[in-house]
């Protein structure tokens, strides 16, 4: 699944399968989710809002079930490093 990078809210990519009807949303905390059963239009009026978070708070999170597919820190810094870096 190719996924297109978003810079709203929380958002920080967004990827769909055709086939298979599902969404994949990238946050910032580094969490994955997956969302089953959306459809084309939905996902064209996703990638095209002009508020993407507000889009994905109000049509998708709160319309259809999410499971997390991965989860870890966001992209660049470890938030462990500063624990184990030698100064």
């Amino acid at each position: 699944m190719e996924k297109m990078t978003v810079h709203s809210g929380n958002l920080r990519a967004i990827g769909y399968d055709r086939r298979l009807r599902t969404l994949q949303v990238d946050l910032e905390n580094g969490v994955t989710l997956e969302y089953s059963g959306i459809g084309e239009e939905l996902w064209r009026r996703f990638r095209e809002s002009s508020s993407p978070w507000s889009f994905y708070r109000d049509q998708i999170e709160e319309e259809y079930p999410s499971r997390r597919v991965a989860s870890g820190p966001p992209s660049g810094k470890n938030p462990l490093d500063d624990l184990f870096s030698k100064p």
